[in-house]
């Protein structure tokens, strides 16, 4: 399947300014918050972190954080939140799998927001999240439900309309996690083209490796 990548360099310096997805990006936060008992001796990968209204969120809450991404653009801005607030325990790491590059590190959690469906093939990621995780390291992943192809205005770098939970499930557990567990995490309301509201829903998936 063959789909142009979007600039996501191009919509970094306004990302933040839509309220909505600052808001969906804190729902996310807290119900990871929720389900996870972050603790001060975490190290943390969030993949696919943009502007970092994940990471800087779970942030105060764990050793360390470093945020992959594959826009230099969004990296830019990330990093600038870095030196403007002082942190000293946030990392910003460039990472593209359109050129095979390979996650590095060991981690405690791995988190992913709205990231997976701009990914034409997880299996070879979720098993690379798998080999970076500590033993009973967990993963935590936030995306669509399956949206009927409505939820993007452009398509462009959207390889999933959202994701059928039973089959991510599947795909998790063939990837060598257990224990894992799904839950509602956000909602988010779209006008259409006629005028109406509809009501598009992000659901939590963790997984454990054992």
């Amino acid at each position: 399947m063959k789909n142009e990548k979007r600039d996501f360099d191009q919509e970094a310096a306004l990302w933040d300014q839509n309220p909505g997805r600052v808001k969906v990006a804190a729902d996310i936060a807290r119900k990871i918050i929720d389900e996870v008992a972050l603790t001060a001796d975490m190290d943390v990968l969030d993949f696919g972190c943009g502007t970092g209204l994940l990471t800087f969120a779970l942030q105060p809450f764990v050793r360390s954080i470093t945020g992959v991404d594959s826009s230099r653009g969004m990296l830019d801005a990330f990093r600038r939140k870095i030196a403007d607030n002082g942190l000293k325990n946030v990392h910003a790491q460039y990472f593209d799998l359109d050129q095979d590059d390979v996650l590095t590190g060991s981690y405690h959690l791995i988190v992913s927001s709205m990231t997976l469906h701009h990914v034409q093939d997880i299996r070879p990621l979720l098993k690379q999240f798998h080999a970076l995780l500590h033993p009973s390291g967990l993963l935590c992943v936030a995306d669509l439900d399956p949206d009927g192809g409505l939820f993007h205005s452009d398509s462009k770098g959207v390889f999933h309309f959202g994701f059928d939970r039973e089959t991510l499930q599947t795909q998790l557990i063939d990837a060598g996690f257990t224990d894992i567990k799904t839950t509602q995490a956000a909602q988010i309301e779209k006008p259409a083209d006629d005028g109406s509201i509809r009501l598009f829903t992000v659901f939590l998936m963790t997984g454990r490796k054992s």
